[in-house]
């Protein structure tokens, strides 16, 4: 069964978006993925076809309802993951786009205004994801990102199936620097190593670079896998050798 995305909005219209051009584009016409955007707003009760109010307890914005949600939730073929894209939710990593991508898909719903009515997660298994430290005018975007992160590792949408293993996060740390032809550009040279053909060489500089990289620009990445590595049966058996000498 194909990868299937449900997206919950306000604004249908903006799926598939980008989502529907280029690799991901192809994808979706060739069958490999699907996707359905349903309107929150078919779901209202009341003539405006209201799907917010104001907070509880005072204070600016509006907050969506959780009667209209769940509404609109429950008219979604279970059986797949629900995912509710809110700045309060646990930040999206790769491990859990991979665990998504080799499932069924996803429900993803998307919030607006000040955010949604808590009692709807209380009432319903929904995984609160965040994409990051930011505000964004609402949670379409944010799908958006989601869906691509897990579209591009469905078998046959990236074509060759080791093009994305070495990117970053995938090894838990980010990925080596690229170079490409013109040899030499402004005076600045494709370093030595890459062009010596020698493949052990290589992988030992990209695997130096990453980790360099890794420490000096996202020390968080760097110690959770320093600690992963450490932990690991291999960085025992090495700690017990160095502990010996």
């Amino acid at each position: 069964m194909p990868f299937a995305a449900t997206v919950l909005t306000l604004y249908p219209e903006m799926f598939p978006g980008p989502l529907g051009i280029s690799l991901a584009g192809r994808g979706l016409r060739e069958g490999l993925w699907s996707m359905e955007a349903v309107q929150i707003r078919d779901f209202a009760t009341d003539k405006h076809r209201s799907v917010d109010d104001t907070p509880a307890g005072g204070g600016a914005g509006m907050v969506m309802r959780a009667d209209v949600l769940a509404s609109a939730l429950d008219s979604v073929a279970p059986g797949r993951p629900i995912l509710a894209m809110t700045p309060r939710g646990k930040p999206l990593t790769q491990d859990r786009v991979r665990q998504l991508a080799e499932g069924a898909g996803a429900v993803v719903i998307c919030g607006r205004f000040e955010g949604m009515d808590e009692r709807l997660f209380e009432a319903r298994e929904i995984e609160q994801v965040s994409i990051g430290d930011y505000i964004l005018s609402g949670g379409e975007m944010a799908a958006l990102t989601l869906l691509d992160a897990c579209i591009r590792l469905i078998p046959g949408v990236m074509g060759a199936p080791s093009s994305g293993m070495d990117e970053s996060f995938e090894t838990g740390l980010l990925e080596y620097p690229q170079y490409t032809r013109p040899v030499e550009w402004e005076g600045r040279t494709i370093p030595e190593v890459l062009r010596s053909g020698d493949h052990a060489k290589i992988e030992a500089w990209r695997r130096q670079r990453a980790e360099i990289d890794t420490r000096s620009r996202r020390p968080d990445l760097w110690e959770r896998h320093e600690g992963a590595r450490i932990q690991s049966p291999s960085g025992a058996r090495r700690r017990k050798q160095d502990d010996k000498k």
